[in-house]
C-alpha cells in the first residue's frame, strides 16, 4: 500500500510539473556514494513549492526530508521509506547578492562559490566557507563551520518554508537555536536564502585567505568520497576525536571498502562497492574502541538517514535533547504554523 501511495504521488508531482520519480538511489546525491532508494525524490524549484506542500498534505503520514548536496548524510542501504526533497534554482544560476555590508544567498548556492564570490566582492567573513562542500541551506541547517568559525558567527536572517504547514517565515538567526553541528529546524524545514553579515576588505587579502584554507585542507585532509569529519570533538579537555581515535590505534581499519582515513582520523572514506553498513560498522568500531581506550564516548556529526532506532541513537548526541534545544525547536514550530 505505502509503494502504491508513493507511485500515485509521483504520478500527481509530475502531472503538475514538477519532477517526482520512486525507488531513486541516494548514492548518487551523498557524497559517501552509499545509500539505498528514497521511496521519491522530488526535484522542486521555488516556484513549485506551493503545490508541492498542497500534494504533500494530501499524504500526511508519508515523511519528508529536505536534502541539499548531501555532504554530511549517511543513508542506510535501506534507503529512506519516505519523500526526499531536492530544491533547485530554476535559472540553474548562482544567485547571490551583495547589499551594503550583507550577502544575501540562495539555499542552492555552494559553500565554496559563496566563498570565492564573497572574497572577490571585498567581503570578508566567509571564507572559511570554502571548505564546506554543502549548500548554503544545508549549512544553515547543521550550523556548518570550519577554521574557527561557523554560520552562527555571521548569519543574520533566513528566509524558511515549512512543506508541512505551507507557511513561508524570515526566521533570525537567533531563533534558529543554533548549536554545534545542529539546529532548531526540521527535517521538512527548507531553507530558501540566507543573509549574512559581512566587513570590507581588500580582495586579494580575502581571496589569499580563501587560497591558504584550501591548501590547508587538502594537505591535512582527504579527498575522495567521504561526509567530513565524522565524530563530534570532545569536551575541549578530552581532546580532539581525530587525535582520540589515531591514539587508539585506528587509524587505517577498515571493514569492507570503508576505512578509517590514513591521512586523518576523523575521517572515513568510501571506495568502490562500499556500502553504508560497511561505513557503520567502522564507526560503531571507533566509537566501542576509544570509549574502551579513553573513557570517552564519541558521538556523530554525520547526519543518519534510514537506519534503525538502536543504530541512530547509539551514534546520536544526547545534547540534542537538552531542555534549551527542546524548547528552540518548540518555538521555531509555533512560528513555522506546524506546531499549535
Amino acid at each position: 500500500m505505502m509503494a502504491e501511495q508513493f507511485t500515485n504521488l509521483a504520478a500527481e508531482l509530475s502531472a503538475r510539473g514538477i519532477r517526482a520519480e520512486v525507488n531513486v538511489s541516494m548514492a548518487t546525491r551523498t557524497t559517501y556514494g552509499v545509500g539505498g532508494p528514497a521511496a521519491c525524490l522530488v526535484t522542486v524549484t521555488a516556484a513549485n513549492l506551493g503545490t508541492l506542500v498542497t500534494m504533500l498534505s494530501e499524504y500526511p503520514h508519508i515523511p519528508v526530508l529536505v536534502v541539499g548536496r548531501g555532504s554530511n548524510l549517511l543513508v542506510s542501504d535501506d534507503g529512506f521509506a519516505g519523500v526526499v526533497v531536492s530544491l533547485v534554482d530554476e535559472t540553474e544560476s548562482v544567485n547571490i547578492d551583495f547589499q551594503d555590508s550583507g550577502v544575501l544567498a540562495s539555499a542552492s548556492v555552494p559553500m565554496p562559490v559563496l566563498a570565492r564570490r564573497s572574497a572577490a566582492a571585498g567581503r570578508t567573513g566567509l571564507e572559511w566557507c570554502v571548505g564546506i562542500p554543502g549548500s548554503v541551506g544545508a549549512a544553515v541547517r547543521m550550523n556548518a563551520g570550519g577554521h574557527g568559525a561557523d554560520m552562527h558567527d555571521s548569519l543574520v536572517v533566513v528566509t524558511v518554508m515549512s512543506l508541512q504547514s505551507g507557511k513561508t517565515v524570515e526566521v533570525s538567526a537567533a531563533d534558529l537555536g543554533l548549536h554545534f553541528r545542529g539546529s532548531a529546524l526540521a527535517a521538512h524545514h527548507l531553507v530558501l536564502e540566507a543573509t549574512f553579515s559581512t566587513r570590507a576588505i581588500d580582495p586579494e587579502v580575502a581571496s589569499a585567505t580563501v587560497d591558504s584554507i584550501v591548501a590547508w585542507r587538502r594537505d591535512h585532509q582527504p579527498g575522495g568520497r567521504n561526509a567530513g569529519s565524522v565524530f563530534v570533538n570532545p569536551a575541549p579537555d578530552n581532546g580532539s576525536a581525530g587525535a582520540l581515535i589515531d591514539a587508539a590505534g585506528l587509524r587505517g581499519y577498515s571493514v569492507g571498502a570503508a576505512s578509517v582515513s590514513d591521512k586523518h582520523a576523523n575521517f572515513i572514506q568510501a571506495k568502490s562497492g562500499a556500502t553504508a553498513n560497511d561505513i557503520i560498522e567502522v564507526m560503531t568500531h571507533v566509537q566501542t574502541r576509544v570509549e574502551e581506550v579513553h573513557g570517552v564516548r564519541m558521538r556523530s556529526e554525520v547526519v543518519l538517514v534510514g537506519f534503525a532506532n538502536d543504530v541512530a541513537s547509539r551514534f546520536t548526541d544526547p545534547r540534542h535533547a537538552e531542555p534549551d534545544r527542546v524548547e528552540a525547536a518548540h518555538r521555531l514550530g509555533v512560528l513555522m504554523g506546524d506546531l499549535q
